[in-house]
């Protein structure tokens, strides 16, 4: 894609910067907004009615403020939650979701056993059931909530350790099942685990295929964008900001990170202001 267009990612936290890497890849041309839900992370331990009309709320104030040409709900918790709501909210935009994949997970089992990683909320929610029932209905799926991974995945991020041993104890019921002995694929469920990836298939018995969803998200994002005309020249120029609603936990290492993202610090979001606050 040589044309230059632009988007907006969309996250509670700094699990979305996953596709953004995997965007960036696939295509500088684009440009991305991002803006993370800081204030209210993490989206998974969240009241679904509240959260939904924060999701709503947020998301239709700055595509009215960013004019993004399409958004990605860079989160399996607010896709399974408001993706549909969204849609209906602001039906000129498109909007690429980040559902479990369990599609994937299917295709990929040789033993017909597959496993999803997510929160709370996700694994709860009767979307997930749709989708078993939909496109595995043949596989036995263990689904396991993992309360804590995604706030370790924000200290990983950051570049703090966390200990194996924590990070095990919240994953580990995906190997206590009656069926763990087959398991073969294991679908990330939420887009902050794609920063413990790495520690996941460490810490994990062997054979097994981890199914990280960013690239899938990111060509469909290509995919979309080419059925729109590029971006004007003045909206192709505008920089690419970090949003986030609150300031987040350890900031500084936060911001450290980020230049390797595409942006240059921490921008802090105000509902109440056309121009959200940035360093000088």
């Amino acid at each position: 894609m040589s044309a230059p267009y632009r988007v907006l990612a969309f996250d509670s936290g700094i699990g979305g910067l996953g596709i953004v890497r995997a965007i960036r890849a696939l295509s500088p041309h684009i440009r991305v907004d991002y803006l993370a839900d800081t204030a209210v992370f993490p989206y998974g331990e969240q009241d679904d009615a509240l959260l939904t009309e924060r999701i709503i709320s947020l998301i239709c104030l700055a595509v009215a403020r960013l004019r993004p040409q399409a958004v990605i709900i860079a989160c399996n918790t607010a896709s399974t939650l408001a993706l549909d709501a969204l849609r209906a909210a602001c039906p000129t935009v498109p909007f690429i979701g980040c559902v479990p994949p369990i599609r994937w997970a299917a295709r990929q089992t040789k033993t017909g056993v597959i496993g999803l990683l997510a929160t709370r909320a996700t694994i709860r929610r009767p979307y997930l059931s749709r989708l078993h029932a939909l496109y595995a209905p043949q596989c036995t799926l263990i689904a396991h909530a993992a309360p804590h991974l995604a706030s370790y995945a924000e200290q990983v991020f950051r570049g703090q350790s966390v200990s194996e041993h924590a990070i095990y104890k919240d994953i580990e019921g995906l190997f206590q099942h009656p069926d763990s002995a087959r398991l073969d694929a294991i679908g990330l469920g939420c887009t902050h685990y794609t920063f413990v990836l790495d520690l996941l298939r460490k810490l994990a018995p062997p054979g097994i295929s981890w199914l990280d969803p960013a690239g899938a998200v990111a060509r469909q994002t290509c995919t979309v964008l080419q059925t729109l005309p590029p971006i004007a020249a003045d909206s192709a120029r505008r920089p690419e900001q970090a949003f986030f609603t609150a300031r987040p936990q350890d900031a500084q290492a936060l911001a450290a990170q980020l230049p390797a993202y595409g942006f240059n610090d921490i921008c802090l979001w105000d509902d109440q202001t056309a121009t959200p606050s940035c360093p000088a």
